[in-house]
């Protein structure tokens, strides 16, 4: 995965890049797939994402970071493909109905999200959460709706020089769910 340019701040952290690795191989995207973000903050998923799907829709509702996510978007233009519509919107208002992948960035109004998600039949559906409480209602909206696939824990500490020797400091947990909306999707068998 190439970097992406930030140079325009949110207030709050993007997406790390370790983060955005798996969240990439979750989603699986293709040249053809609409991609939906819900909580597009400093735009490093965005990036991502129109950097290999064919169309991407980006919500956030503070219009200040919407703008972040424009200006860091504009800064890595030469890198991405898709065509992309970023809307001040707060979800599931806004949502397109014919995404083939959504991921949630944000937990406000994630329950109605998920709704959305099964109402339009969204093939895959990935959740960051990195607080424990949200997790665990994230976790039981997944499975109330018949969407889990799997629940992947996962911390990422980065090594500096401490004395002559490597320490390592660590990134806060990340709590990612997996899922899917699609037509037969529920036969999957049990979440790892």
């Amino acid at each position: 995965m190439s970097s992406i340019a930030l140079p325009h701040d949110a207030k709050a952290g993007p997406t790390k890049p370790e983060v955005r690795a798996v969240l990439q191989s979750k989603l699986a995207l293709e040249e053809d797939d609409h991609f939906a973000e819900v909580g597009s903050c400093t735009g490093a998923v965005t990036i991502d994402a129109a950097r290999t799907a064919g169309r991407v829709t980006a919500l956030e509702r503070k219009a200040d970071r919407l703008e972040t996510t424009e200006k860091n978007l504009a800064a890595n233009a030469e890198s991405t493909r898709a065509d992309v519509e970023l809307r001040n919107a707060e979800a599931p208002d806004g949502l397109p109905d014919d995404a083939d992948a959504l991921f949630l960035g944000g937990s406000r109004n994630f329950e109605a999200v998920l709704d959305h998600a099964v109402e339009t039949g969204v093939d895959r559906i990935v959740m960051n959460v990195s607080r424990l409480e949200v997790a665990g209602a994230a976790a039981e909206a997944f499975r109330e709706r018949d969407l889990l696939e799997e629940v992947v824990q996962f911390q990422v500490s980065h090594g500096y020089e401490l004395a002559g020797a490597t320490s390592f400091d660590a990134d806060n947990p990340v709590y990612m769910l997996v899922g899917s909306a699609a037509e037969g999707s529920a036969d999957r068998g049990e979440p790892r």
